[in-house]
């Protein structure tokens, strides 16, 4: 059987050996390619689907990997992946011991640059221009990002570096705008919509009204004058980049490779920082994702000839979804409730609540930093916000979180999703550190409810406290505890006895409790629901490990610096020497796989608990004993 065109490359070499007239129809089976692999174990779809044409571009004209490719995000790098050696791979696309759903330096030679946030690509890419100079080596480097990620500042921090020439030498780097009008929320702000009305018809119809205008009222060298600094920008984006030094390019189709790859050579030979503006679609070549480019964004597993359809039984209750109608409820019963996103919308569950109080919900883009100081200045004003945010993402405001709310001692609410291990994302979107870094901070709490009631039940307390308070919670649904009507919350900083036992105590921290539980059962064991890392419930802690002979605390959670550092801190004030075990996430960054596979790997499940608790303490004869 003969293999197809796609079978023939191994490497973007062999891409660069076939006749450009047969890259039409290797983009139809790349494309075809991405749609099957992605339908069989779940990722990112939509973005893909937009960049086949624009990656086969990118590898036909530079030479990679001496040329640098930079993908912002990565989540639409599939299609990278498949022309870089890895087509086989992407059988094993986010599962355990499998390839990573994002760029990564130690997957290949071709990813330059390891990603998954937003926003950094430039900064990146400029970074390996510079060093090129410095070396004496002629590489070129490309950042690719997309006109969601566009939104944060760090891009045009980069952008205006980029464009200074330093010791009177401009960086070798091509900025490439996928403009599909595509982040995972609809995109927002003032660029958003600027890029978005250079594309329609009656803007350019406008504009060439406009230039002509100009033509009339202006003598010839004036008019040269303005039409090279002023007049291209009416028709095209060119004057906010071409401030910043770069030479701008476009708007030109980014599924029209007779456009891409001419363009490319061009830009190639050019020497300084180039902009290139490319126009793609979401979802392209498959029309349910072009309609729905939202929910195709990423996908589980599904048949491609039928499409996402909703289960036939009815899923658990995510923990998001239990924000979500927290969210709705408390604005109903107090006026003064904001919700704000940084761009996750339908990842931090807030589209009912937008829809239901739009004049209250703000969506400030890819912009986490923004996101913190705007919430600051609302509650400066008497409002009450609550900054709906992943956990991994609120890093990315830290300074913020100290400077501008917490020395202020501001009442602004931190709901951090995705707390914990997050599965087939992997290490950057894992929200392992939020209980250290924010335990750590004067004047902030940190809340850690065990399943969904007491998630709701924790969101009511924060929201009524006077200062900052952050409530974590991880992705996906809980053990299937039914959430109350009621807007009831916690005795502030107590913790609760779910069982009581013999000789050792098992402190859990969030949704660990319910495998404390199970192993509590195995060893005779008290079990503490703590519910609060800080402030914590110091009495409890004393009067517990004053009865018995060892502790365990347990957190999915770095262990540096985490809850179970507050409880030793707690027990060296109190001068007791108390033999404690801590058990968490370990010093080391936890690859993508299932979730259960990998909290059992890290020792986090009923079994891993238990055998840890008997290894710590296996000296004892009367434990060992137990249930034997």
């Amino acid at each position: 059987m003969t293999p197809s065109l796609l079978e023939t490359i191994d490497s973007p070499a062999d891409l660069r050996r076939l006749p450009r007239a047969e890259l039409p129809r290797l983009a139809q089976q790349l494309r075809d390619f991405v749609l099957q692999s992605v339908s069989q174990t779940g990722g990112h779809l939509s973005s893909n689907l937009g960049t086949v044409e624009l990656t086969i571009a990118l590898h036909y004209v530079f030479n990679t990997p001496w040329d640098r490719l930079v993908w912002d995000v990565g989540h639409q790098t599939y299609p990278h992946k498949i022309l870089t050696g890895r087509r086989d791979g992407m059988r094993t696309l986010r599962q355990w011991g499998g390839i990573s759903g994002f760029p990564r330096r130690d997957e290949s030679e071709y990813d330059t640059f390891g990603t998954a946030h937003s926003s950094t690509s430039i900064s990146a890419a400029l970074g390996m221009a510079r060093a090129a100079r410095l070396k004496g080596e002629d590489r070129k480097a490309v950042a690719i990002i997309g006109d969601g990620a566009m939104t944060a500042g760090m891009a045009f921090e980069a952008l205006n570096n980029a464009g200074v020439a330093h010791a009177g030498d401009a960086a070798d780097l091509l900025v490439v705008l996928n403009d599909n009008d595509m982040s995972i929320s609809p995109p927002v702000g003032a660029l958003n919509r600027y890029l978005a009305r250079l594309l329609s018809g009656n803007f350019y119809a406008a504009a060439r009204e406009g230039a002509k205008a100009v033509l009339k009222k202006t003598p010839l060298f004036e008019l040269a004058r303005r039409f090279e600094e002023h007049a291209k920008g009416m028709v095209v984006p060119s004057t906010i980049f071409e401030e910043f030094g770069f030479h701008y390019v476009g708007p030109i189709d980014g599924h029209d490779l007779d456009s891409l790859i001419p363009t490319l050579e061009n830009l190639r030979a050019k020497r300084g920082p180039h902009f290139l503006h490319v126009v793609t679609k979401k979802g392209r070549g498959y029309k349910l994702a072009e309609a729905d480019p939202v929910n195709y964004h990423g996908p589980g597993k599904f048949d491609p000839a039928v499409g996402l359809v909703k289960p036939a039984t009815p899923p658990k209750q995510t923990f998001t979804q239990v924000f979500g109608q927290w969210l709705c409820d408390m604005a109903e019963a107090d006026p003064r409730l904001v919700g704000i996103t940084p761009a996750m919308r339908e990842g931090s569950g807030l589209v009912e609540f937008q829809q239901r109080f739009p004049q209250r919900y703000f969506d400030v883009g890819i912009a986490e930093q923004h996101a913190v100081t705007f919430a600051a200045g609302l509650a400066c004003e008497g409002l009450k916000p609550v900054v709906a945010i992943y956990s991994t993402f609120l890093q990315r405001g830290y300074d913020q979180l100290i400077h501008d709310v917490a020395i202020q001692n501001l009442p602004v609410v931190f709901a951090l999703d995705r707390a914990g291990l997050v599965g087939a994302d992997g290490a950057t979107h894992a929200g392992a550190y939020d209980i250290a870094f924010v335990r750590c901070i004067p004047n902030c709490s940190m809340l850690t409810p065990s399943d969904e009631n007491e998630c709701r039940q924790a969101l009511t307390t924060a929201f009524r406290q006077d200062h900052p308070v952050a409530v974590r919670y991880p992705r996906g649904a809980g053990v299937g505890v039914a959430t109350e009507a009621g807007l009831s919350e916690w005795p502030w900083g107590k913790g609760v006895v779910r069982r009581r036992g013999a000789r050792l105590a098992l402190l859990a921290f969030g949704t660990v409790l319910d495998p404390a539980l199970a192993a509590a059962e195995k060893l005779d064991a008290t079990v503490v629901d703590m519910r609060f890392a800080k402030p914590l419930d110091e009495a409890l802690v004393l009067e517990i490990a004053r009865g018995h002979e060892g502790l365990v605390t347990i957190e999915e959670g770095c262990i540096a610096g985490g809850a179970g550092s507050a409880v030793a801190e707690c027990l060296a004030a109190a001068g007791l020497a108390v033999p404690l075990l801590q058990l968490g996430l370990p010093d080391r960054f936890i690859e993508h796989g299932d979730p259960a596979k990998l909290l059992a790997a890290c020792g986090l499940d009923a079994t891993g608990i238990e055998q840890s608790i008997r290894q710590r303490f296996q000296p004892r004869p009367a434990l060992a004993a137990v249930n034997a």
